[in-house]
């Protein structure tokens, strides 16, 4: 037994060190590499979206953080190269891109600004909801400006009481003649003030999910107001407000779907959010790796450079096969939504749950080993850090006291919608 033991242990030092000496190596021999996998095209785009990031999103990130800038113009760039509308359909002005090759995307850009990246997800997925489920003449109205980011979107749901369980929401919409009442207000609505285009999940009917519909309403409508602008942790790239509705008269011709139905498009919607979401952590993570990496080979201790230690060696290890792990269970979740399969939904929510927490403990663990260089705003681990921590509550916030009852508490979690509990 204690053979076995000794021979275990020499199996998973050699393991240890075959995966850190991939992870120092730089470029496509590197084991972190994200492009592993992909085809030419995919990797062409992906390309794009990394060199966008380097260039046009990582020199201005901290000036961002640091004056709560939304860099508008930047994303109206981002736009140019198919990132304001990656997969909504190309009649609209979108570029008809798959799943997979949205996550692919949002992951690169999210090495340069994760904040940034995370509300050009949400912008994403408000386009594709008028775009799947509008009207003809509702698509070609809103998607086009949205496409090109001429105009912005925000995704409204959550509201002071009612944030997991989105069901139970309370603002109202009565139906008068050819416009709907609405009245109450959502909570934490990024780029809340500051948009022009808001699609609002709010009640129709009676309680419960079916009463449920969803409208467009448009900025400059009497009765829409905000709130504050809310100081956060991190996402300081864009602004957070309240959305509050005070008798806003709302056409009857801006509701998607029918009456009723604004609560499967919320969770439709949401289930390609989380993908988003976590792949925006995916590039957060995979930024950080780098960083750390990069860290330990320049910084010495006891006359030697920090690369030289086992320990840390091992944690770096740790830190590529969290990362490798989660991207591959992101990605396995978006094909498996673009091809509407049974498991989506629940891959969906495994991939989010387990991507976020996982990529944050990686940002985590490169601020550790930058030591006390890692919580000095000179130093963009620490902005990574602050950016991911969100992404393990938003977007359907699991419970993370153990993995076996881990699942969304949204109504189409894991636990609703299969059986794989």
């Amino acid at each position: 037994m204690a053979l076995m033991a000794l021979v275990r242990g020499v199996l998973v030092s050699k393991s240890f060190r075959l995966i850190f000496n991939r992870v120092q190596k730089r470029g496509v021999t590197s084991c972190i590499d994200a492009s592993a996998g992909l085809t030419d095209e995919q990797k062409e785009f992906q390309k794009v979206a990394f060199d966008f990031a380097a260039n046009e999103m990582a020199p201005h990130r901290a000036e961002w953080d640091e004056k709560e800038i939304f860099p508008v113009e930047t994303m109206r760039r981002a736009a140019q190269l198919g990132f304001g509308g990656i997969y909504v359909q190309p009649d609209v002005g979108g570029s008809g891109l798959s799943r997979l090759d949205t996550s692919i995307i949002f992951e690169a850009l999210s090495t340069g600004c994760t904040s940034t990246t995370a509300y050009m997800s949400i912008h994403n997925m408000c386009a594709w909801m008028i775009d799947t489920f509008g009207s003809a003449e509702q698509r070609h109205k809103f998607c086009p400006e949205l496409c090109t980011m001429d105009k912005f979107a925000s995704y409204c749901l959550t509201e002071p009481g009612s944030g997991s369980d989105a069901a139970s929401l309370l603002t109202s919409a009565k139906l008068m003649g050819d416009h709907y009442i609405l009245n109450g207000s959502k909570a934490f609505i990024s780029g809340g003030g500051d948009t022009d285009v808001y699609v609002v999940m709010c009640r129709t009917g009676g309680k419960g999910a079916k009463g449920i519909s969803c409208l467009v309403v448009e900025k400059g409508t009497p009765g829409l107001g905000f709130g504050k602008k809310e100081k956060k942790v991190g996402w300081n790239s864009q602004p957070t407000r309240a959305v509050i509705f005070e008798d806003c008269a709302v056409p009857v011709a801006n509701r998607l779907g029918h009456e009723g139905q604004g609560f499967s498009i919320a969770m439709k919607g949401l289930n390609g959010g989380r993908i988003n979401i976590a792949s925006c952590s995916l590039g957060a993570a995979h930024a950080c790796v780098e960083l750390a990496r990069d860290h330990l080979t320049v910084r010495k201790q006891f006359g030697e450079t920090l690369s030289s230690n086992q320990f840390l060696q091992f944690r770096l290890a740790e830190m590529a096969t969290r990362l490798v792990a989660s991207r591959l269970l992101v990605r396995q979740a978006a094909v498996a939504l673009q091809e509407d399969r049974d498991d989506a939904v629940s891959l969906c929510s495994m991939a989010k749950l387990f991507a976020t927490d996982e990529c944050f403990t990686i940002c985590n663990q490169a601020l550790q080993m930058f030591g006390g260089y890692g919580y000095l705003k000179d130093y963009p681990v620490q902005q990574f850090v602050r950016d991911i921590r969100v992404h393990q509550i938003l977007e359907g916030k699991p419970n993370t006291n153990s993995y076996r009852n881990s699942v969304p508490h949204s109504a189409d979690s894991c636990l609703h919608n299969s059986s794989c509990l």
